[in-house]
């Protein structure tokens, strides 16, 4: 009776026992492989473990996810009966030492090697993470440095290219926008322009990690965390165009004081200003481009010249009278290019290099004496042709105009002008008696303040 008692008591107790979930044993790699992750910007596989009452994450430092799953078992054993240090001993004595000895310059070389993108769009990644890094390590040598010539620029280089990479960590770079920042002048002006300058270079460094270039590059060992992982950027600045310039007028100015003093300054402003091309478009452009019946310039990859992207290749429709204008300046055309220079084209450059480049200086000059004073002069006669054709035919054209790959990016940097959003609440407003009304011809303060030698009385 007590066995059965206590063979009735003992089935009790077993059948209170949870059950042990189904799924695989933790000696198991099958067990890992689901518990393994990606940090974002990294190429390595993570884990989270648990033992002896301690919760680590731990990179696994490979991107091998089999690697990686045996690596989380072992590790988790060795904690599990030996303890945490001796289990970070032997898998993870790295953590008193550098993760990487990679020096800068040879990141940039690896990157240089397996990266998608064209050399001179490289180029300016490259650049922003150097001048980051000078930066950061304090690593100045004043003019010197940008003196093609003289040892200036390769002695800077050579210490730039020299810093560990480890050693870029993401505190560093917040620290630098903060002090970048702080530098500028506190004035909201100055503060706006350095916001956008500052988001610029941390979004072309940090494009030197992005993950079409990390998956190339293997087994590598690279720094972790990666040098912009968890970088705030600073809130997007406003990029509205906004002219600060009479079109018409320029136009009209242009044509009295450019079309026999500098006739080729005057058809890059024309191609410019009434066509909307950039800079690269017009200094390569070709007379074959011109499509004169269907009235259209279309811009089309030549053996000297290829678009920023494939959707740049198109046409742009033209009013007739530039048309008939570029068809005098064809009948008495010398060469291929429309642009008349001594200059030669250049292929496979990895800088900005324009055969018409005195031709643009000379435009730029006039633009800026002008009343167009910004950084880029000739790219703003391109921003004020979209703005133009938005105001009129909407963002949609505007966007087909400019031959932009996504309609967003014209959104960026323009308004739909062509109806205004107003309440029609206005009606509700009583006439007030103490407001004279001036007549249509009438200009300046009321007539209340008039005197007669501004015309009141």
């Amino acid at each position: 009776m007590q066995i059965d008692d206590d063979g009735a008591q003992l089935n009790r107790a077993t059948t209170a026992l949870p059950k042990k979930p189904a799924g695989h044993a933790k000696t198991d790699l099958a067990y890992w492989r689901k518990r393994l992750f990606k940090q974002s910007r990294s190429p390595n596989w993570y884990v989270e473990l648990s033992a002896r009452g301690q919760r680590r994450k731990l990179s696994l430092e490979t991107p091998n996810k089999e690697t990686a799953a045996g690596r989380a078992r072992d590790i988790y054993q060795l904690a599990k009966f030996t303890g945490w240090p001796a289990a970070l001993s032997k898998y993870r004595p790295q953590t008193t030492e550098p993760k990487s000895d990679l020096t800068l310059g040879e990141y940039i070389t690896l990157a240089e090697s397996v990266a998608g993108v064209g050399p001179i769009t490289l180029r300016s990644y490259a650049s922003a993470l150097r001048k980051i890094v000078a930066d950061v390590c304090g690593i100045d040598m004043g003019l010197k440095k940008f003196v093609s010539h003289g040892s200036g620029h390769h002695d800077w280089l050579s210490r730039v290219h020299a810093v560990k990479l480890a050693s870029l960590t993401p505190q560093k770079i917040q620290a630098w926008k903060r002090t970048h920042l702080s530098r500028t002048g506190q004035d909201p002006v100055s503060q706006r322009s350095a916001k956008t300058t500052v988001n610029s270079y941390l979004r072309s460094a940090r494009s030197l990690f992005s993950k079409r270039i990390l998956k190339h590059l293997g087994d590598i060992v690279l720094p972790d965390p990666l040098p912009f992982l968890s970088v705030e950027f600073e809130p997007r600045q406003s990029l509205k165009y906004r002219s600060v310039f009479d079109v018409q007028a320029l136009i009209i100015k242009a044509q009295d004081e450019l079309t026999h003093q500098d006739p080729e300054a005057f058809k890059a402003f024309l191609l410019a200003v009434l066509a909307g091309l950039r800079r690269k478009e017009i200094d390569l452009l070709e007379w074959d481009s011109f499509l004169w019946e269907s009235g259209v310039i279309r811009v089309q990859a030549t053996r000297y010249f290829n678009a920023k992207t494939e959707d740049s290749l198109d046409d742009v429709a033209v009013d007739t009278q530039l048309l008939e204008r570029f068809r005098g300046y064809r009948a008495r055309a010398t060469g291929s290019f429309v642009i008349e220079s001594d200059g030669q084209p250049r292929s496979g450059t990895n800088y900005h290099y324009y055969r018409c480049q005195e031709v643009f200086e000379r435009l730029s000059a006039w633009l800026r004496q002008n009343g167009v004073n910004t950084n880029r002069p000739l790219h703003t006669l391109r921003k004020e042709f979209g703005s133009q054709v938005c105001a009129i035919h909407g963002i949609h054209a505007a966007s087909r105009q400019l031959r932009h790959t996504v309609i967003a990016t014209t959104d960026l940097f323009y308004t739909d002008g062509r109806k205004r959003a107003l309440t029609g609440l206005g009606h509700l407003l009583k006439s007030d008696d103490r407001v004279v009304l001036l007549s249509q011809d009438q200009s300046g303060p009321s007539r209340t303040g008039d005197s007669p030698a501004l015309g009141g009385g």
